[in-house]
């Protein structure tokens, strides 16, 4: 059986210590190369033991570049420049790529679509199985209850989280919308302030929550006349996001260029 090499960028983070030790735990896959940010102190220090799982010999560096040509796959656990950075890289050395940053700009997004069409590519803004499945459950939901409810979405997380909305409500917004034919840009509301005005019967609410060590947990409502149905997920382990980008990253090694969605990984 042949051996998947991964190399994790953001390894000095918490997603990416996750990320070294999951891999390290699978047979078939192994961790070859460990990147972080330029003056960052995890530097020089071997992945391993910052993941908590003993040396593995792969010490982390401050370039995607020097380690480049070890690897098949890079997960990515970024921010959307450095994201941008290391995928021109992984395009030039056609590579493959797992990308679970959010956040990118408008302008961001139509490069980030040029490069992942060039490569075979994940790109997900949450690799929980449970929330997959929950975005099953809302389009189900959305396209049953139709115009007659209201959508309103609340998303929390941890208070270091540095953009809002996560990109998993966005995503669970865009589900919602297509679910009762709404555009998501022509609807969508982010948080309210101030004099409104009444609600409009079409607007999707989305509305973020920052405090504290929150992993992540996302509630949709559909609220009618009496009733109401609420969705929601919450995780209460990054392992969980680490755990799908790992069957992502396996994954992505026999598909075709092009960006693929978790539901591929997942559902086919």
């Amino acid at each position: 059986m042949s051996v998947t090499r991964v190399i994790v960028d953001g390894a000095g983070g918490r997603m990416g210590r996750m990320i070294v030790a999951g891999v390290s735990r699978r047979e078939n896959m192994e961790v070859v190369g460990a990147v972080d940010a330029t003056g960052s102190p995890v530097l020089g220090q071997d992945a391993g033991s910052l993941a908590g799982i003993g040396e593995i010999g792969v010490p982390v560096v401050d370039s995607l570049e020097k380690v480049i040509a070890q690897g098949d796959v890079v997960i990515e656990f970024t921010l959307p420049e450095a994201t941008l950075t290391n995928l021109r890289t992984v395009v030039r050395h056609g590579k493959r790529m797992v990308i679970a940053t959010t956040g990118f700009d408008e302008n961001q997004l139509k490069e980030l679509d040029a490069l992942t069409a060039q490569i075979p590519s994940v790109m997900a803004p949450n690799y929980s199985v449970g929330l997959n499945a929950l975005l099953k459950a809302v389009s189900i939901v959305a396209e049953t209850l139709g115009d007659d409810y209201d959508i309103e979405i609340v998303e929390a997380h941890h208070n270091q989280k540095v953009d809002a909305p996560s990109g998993t409500a966005v995503r669970i917004a865009e589900v919602a919308a297509a679910g009762v034919n709404r555009n998501l840009n022509e609807v969508a509301v982010y948080g309210r302030e101030g004099i409104v005005g009444k609600r409009t019967q079409k607007e999707i609410g989305i509305h973020a929550v920052r405090g504290g060590d929150i992993v992540g947990d996302h509630t949709i409502y559909f609220v009618g006349a009496g009733e109401r149905v609420e969705l929601t997920h919450r995780a209460q382990s990054r392992e969980t996001f680490a755990n799908g980008a790992i069957r992502a990253a396996a994954w992505v090694m026999t598909a075709p260029k092009g960006r693929h969605t978790i539901e591929d990984v997942l559902f086919g």
